[in-house]
């Protein structure tokens, strides 16, 4: 994870830029920073480089990396396979060498084209002067981009920042339907900025009409965007999407009450006959969380001695079964002496009327976790942080006690008033936030941002503590529901439309998770000098579970907490979870209740005027 920028300005004049959106980068990357300018001559034009480094594999690489021939690479990624990388060798400086032995467009791309995992970067080529930059397939990491016309700079930036004042739809995210090339001879000549696209194409030219329209909505006022002339496109790292539907399923409608059970579920196992398909979707599943827990800084591994105390690895956690299945994969991969950390956010409920007067409110601290401590030293009475996913999350809790009861399993309860939340929505989420501006940004942003900062409190014996979660990598279990049917929009696609309806659903889910939540996750869990790193979109499991036909995925003639994300929870059961396998879906915004904090009457896609700065 790393905080990278790029302006480039067409003008001689100095270069300057948003202080806030310096201070941004920075905390995502607090292991390392620098900057380096780069100036053409003939052409006239000037690159200012930005890089922020959080240190989260092999040895420290210095950002922005410049080679012998002035190659520059900003780059905020993990390789996860296609490219080798030594456990000693960090990304950044693979990465660089590669493209440096590059001597054209096709190379480029096909080096990109390999890498396995999430990255955003700029790459300035320097023969040719030429500007790359783009992100990955699934747009795991924010790159946003914004051009000022009566400065005659284009900006490039993992975080920006929002001023009242500014024009609001100033800042877009870059689409990730591809990547951006920008002849820097062309642009001084021509007085304007246009983007050469090479897109992502299932081995041919298939998603270039497809992903013309994207970026004409998304490219910045002043700016043109074309497809490269010569045709050439990054090969795509998944398979397309299986569409087939056999005539004769049936969809005969099931009585809800037929499956509401662990039992029911268990039996449903032995019926479906999925053991084949359960067992290869925990392999590919198993993998991709390896590769994201053992991925981490080399000098840590090899060098420090152990910590029995100190988390690596966190997890978002709910108690669903998104996250029940990453923490139990993850604790075949974690060294069995050190702990996960199980973040779990709740937002205060409103009081009854009648405790009001008697309600002590502890001074609170800026930033700090609210001490809910005398909140449940009465077990009769119920916490005001007793929200959805606080109960899942406890019950989930002891299902993973039981399945390992040596593993020290550090269950974070993070609670959060509703003074610090408004108060560190102004300040920071916001910023983190946009572009994207409704309301269900709000809620989700606002969760995660809280969840991943990873303050509040865990229990030992019969007493509490306060307790921050040291682990640089979190893991979040986003990509299962777009891919697996896990939403009620899919049911009612169902309903009224078959599996032919419900294809398409799950085909427009998977292409619009970069512009509708990765960006902002990545912004969110980066403000806090940590990496999120999400295990179902990895391209091995997005590419099994794309190959298989949506009937294996989901069956939504079953009822909820078994039909929708049905191969996850076998899975579940083989791996020997308990009740979360038939728990039903639950949003972040409802479980943790920051939905019930405001305006009730907004709709999700409403506008949100609370990320609107004073």
């Amino acid at each position: 994870m790393c905080g990278i920028f790029c302006l480039l300005s067409l003008s001689p004049a100095q270069l300057e830029w948003d202080k806030t959106v310096h201070e941004h980068l920075q905390r995502r990357g607090p292991n390392w920073n620098q900057d380096l300018t780069v100036r053409g001559t003939n052409p006239c034009y000037q690159c200012l480089f930005s890089a922020h480094v959080l240190h989260m594999r092999g040895l420290l690489t210095p950002q922005p990396v410049q080679d012998n021939t002035g190659n520059v690479l900003v780059w905020n990624g993990e390789i996860f396979g296609g490219l080798p990388v030594l456990p000693e060798e960090n990304d950044t400086a693979v990465v660089s060498q590669r493209l440096s032995s590059c001597s054209s467009s096709s190379e480029i791309l096909s080096v990109l084209s390999r890498v396995r995992g999430p990255w955003g970067f700029v790459y300035y080529q320097r023969a040719g002067d030429y500007l790359w930059f783009g992100r990955d397939f699934l747009g795991r990491r924010s790159l946003l981009w914004k051009f000022d016309a009566e400065d005659q700079a284009l900006t490039l930036t993992s975080v920006a920042a929002h001023s009242s004042g500014h024009a609001q739809s100033a800042w877009q995210e870059v689409p990730a339907v591809g990547v951006y090339r920008i002849d820097l001879k062309a642009v001084t000549e021509a007085g304007s900025v246009t983007f050469e696209v090479y897109p992502w194409a299932h081995g041919g030219n298939d998603l270039v009409l497809s992903c013309s329209q994207t970026i004409l909505e998304s490219v910045p006022s002043g700016c043109a965007a074309v497809m490269n002339q010569s045709g050439l496109v990054l090969t795509s790292p998944v398979c397309p999407l299986n569409t087939s539907i056999p005539e004769s399923l049936n969809e005969k409608e099931i009585d809800p009450k037929s499956y509401s059970c662990v039992q029911d579920l268990e039996q449903l196992l032995a019926s479906k006959e999925k053991n084949s398909e359960v067992n290869h979707l925990i392999d590919v599943l198993s993998e991709a969380v390896r590769r994201r827990v053992q991925s981490l800084p080399f000098r840590v591994q090899e060098e420090c001695p152990p910590s029995t105390n100190n988390a690596s690895i966190a997890i978002l956690f709910s108690g669903g079964i998104d996250s029940m299945i990453l923490a139990a994969l993850a604790d075949r991969h974690v060294p069995a002496h050190q702990p996960i950390d199980l973040l779990n956010v709740a937002f205060k409920l409103q009081e009854p009327k009648k405790q009001k007067e008697s309600a002590k409110k502890p001074k609170k601290h800026k930033y700090k976790p609210t001490d809910s401590k005398s909140d449940e030293a009465d077990p009769q009475i119920s916490s005001p942080f007793n929200v959805p996913d606080r109960i899942t999350g406890k019950a989930g809790l002891q299902e993973l006690q039981d399945l390992n009861p040596e593993r020290r399993w550090n269950f974070v309860e993070i609670n959060v008033t509703k003074e610090e939340l408004q108060e560190v929505r102004q300040e920071r989420i916001c910023h983190l936030v946009h572009p994207l501006d409704t309301v269900l940004d709000d809620s989700i942003g606002c969760a995660v941002w809280f969840a991943a900062r990873g303050t509040g409190f865990i229990a030992e014996d019969s007493d509490r503590r306060p307790f921050t979660s040291t682990a640089k990598v979190i893991l979040t279990g986003i990509g299962a529901d777009e891919q697996l049917a896990g939403y009620s929009r899919h049911r009612v696609r169902f309903k009224m439309s078959g599996h032919e309806g419900l294809i398409q659903e799950l085909a427009m889910e998977l292409s619009r998770i970069p512009s509708r939540n990765l960006g902002r996750d990545d912004r969110v869990i980066g403000d806090h000098g940590k990496e999120a790193r999400f295990p179902y979109l990895d391209e091995d499991v997005v590419s099994y579970l794309n190959s298989l036909p949506v009937w294996e995925k989901a069956d939504l003639s079953l009822p909820r907490g078994v039909g929708e994300k049905l191969l996850l929870r076998l899975t579940a059961k083989q791996l020997g979870l308990g009740q979360s396998a038939v728990l039903p879906k639950r949003a972040m915004q409802f479980g943790s209740r920051i939905a019930k904090m405001e305006d009730s009457q907004e709709k999700a896609s409403d506008k949100c005027t609370r990320l609107l700065t004073e």
